[in-house]
């Protein structure tokens, strides 16, 4: 019988109390892995100054900010369930949230960095914005360290930080753990970022722009493209809800083909929502309306506030794979519809969404089929 996992993270800043989001009722998953651990050991056995300024990339659920505190570290993170993790764990325990500066992935930085502690990122290409990103604040005596699982760690990302940064060294692995140093070259000319990337929208003249984190940023996914075939078309004025919008392509074309409604694109990640927004206006002009937000799912929403909710759901946060977050959006989605409202999801064959929207909703329809994709569809 499955039991919940040890919340608590020992390292040798402390005992802390960490809980991932979102919250499962069993847990078994812990908010840290070993590279977070082994990050903060190494950190502890450094003379690191009281008034040294550390930037933290990509910490999953708060362990490393939580373990630094005492240097007020900027935390830098394109996920809202992180930064939302990191403030909860805090107050957990009984820490300020303003003993961690939170930033997210688009916002400017500041200063010069004494430490950059990064946890490596499951997209490379979110690595290589953040290495331009970071380059001009850095010294020539700043530490960068990246850390991750050893599965994780390929000699891609040795060779990405080498171009971006400067010369690297590795640890030993431990707990299946390595942690990769790299010294700051200034000879290295850092070309300007690649990102967001663009291209055609197939069989369209719609030019669709990508931030470096957003899924399938290069081209049409083929969820996607199945998808849009199937589209609902209504009459009159609707709520329409993009959730886990990605780069917003479900929402902006739901709403070229209902022109009266109103699109909801909603994502935790800042990168998506900041493409769907930018490829929104681009699509369809500043006089068409829609509304963006970076949340948690639809908790943000009212109770029976939306007529259909369109979802290709992640099955994937970070580095863990698991249905969590696809079992949760249609839990909130059967709350925020309205009566008669529908939710229409696409997912792979195997994933079998069919028995949670028919547990939740009490039915579910099959709208389309092939090889691969379902797209399924239910009503409030």
């Amino acid at each position: 019988m499955a039991t919940e996992i040890d919340i608590r993270l020992k390292v040798p800043q402390g005992e802390f109390l960490l809980e991932r989001l979102p919250k499962r009722s069993l847990e078994l998953l812990r908010a840290w892995d070993a590279a977070d651990e082994y990050l903060l050991s190494y950190v502890a056995e450094q003379t690191v100054s009281a008034n040294a300024r550390i930037l933290i990339l990509n910490d999953s659920f708060g362990a490393l900010a939580l373990g630094l505190n005492v240097y007020k570290p900027q935390a830098v993170s394109d996920s809202f369930l992180s930064q939302q993790a990191t403030r909860l764990n805090l107050l957990a325990n009984n820490l300020s949230v303003d003993s961690v500066i939170l930033t997210n992935s688009l916002e400017p930085l500041f200063g010069f960095y004494d430490w950059v502690l990064i946890k490596a990122p499951k997209t490379l290409a979110l690595l290589e914005d953040q290495l331009i990103r970071i380059r001009p604040y850095l010294k020539s005596n700043s530490q960068i360290i990246v850390a991750g699982m050893v599965k994780t760690m390929t000699p891609t990302i040795w060779k990405l930080i080498e171009r971006l940064v400067g010369v690297t060294t590795t640890s030993l692995a431990k707990k299946k753990a390595r942690l990769i140093f790299a010294s700051p070259d200034f000879a290295i000319q850092v070309p300007d970022s690649p990102y967001p990337v663009r291209y055609q929208l197939e069989g369209t003249e719609y030019i669709i722009s990508n931030h470096a984190n957003v899924f399938s940023r290069d081209s049409l996914d083929i969820g996607t493209r199945f998808f849009l075939q199937y589209l609902p078309v209504t009459q009159g004025i609707v709520d329409i809800v993009d959730l886990g919008c990605g780069n917003g392509l479900l929402g902006i074309i739901a709403a070229e083909r209902n022109p009266a409604a109103l699109v909801h694109f909603v994502d935790e990640s800042f990168m998506a929502v900041a493409s769907a927004q930018d490829n929104f206006v681009s699509v369809l002009g500043q006089q068409r309306s829609a509304v963006f937000k970076v949340g948690d799912g639809l908790q943000d929403f009212l109770p029976a506030s939306a007529d259909i909710i369109l979802c290709n759901p992640p099955f994937h946060q970070q580095n863990a794979i698991g249905d969590q977050i696809a079992n949760s959006m249609i839990k909130w989605a059967k709350i925020v519809l309205r009566k008669t409202g529908e939710l229409w999801i696409v997912g792979n064959r195997h994933l079998n969404y069919q028995l949670t929207l028919k547990r939740v909703f009490g039915n579910c329809y099959c709208v389309a089929e092939n090889k691969k994709f379902v797209i399924l569809k239910s009503k409030r």
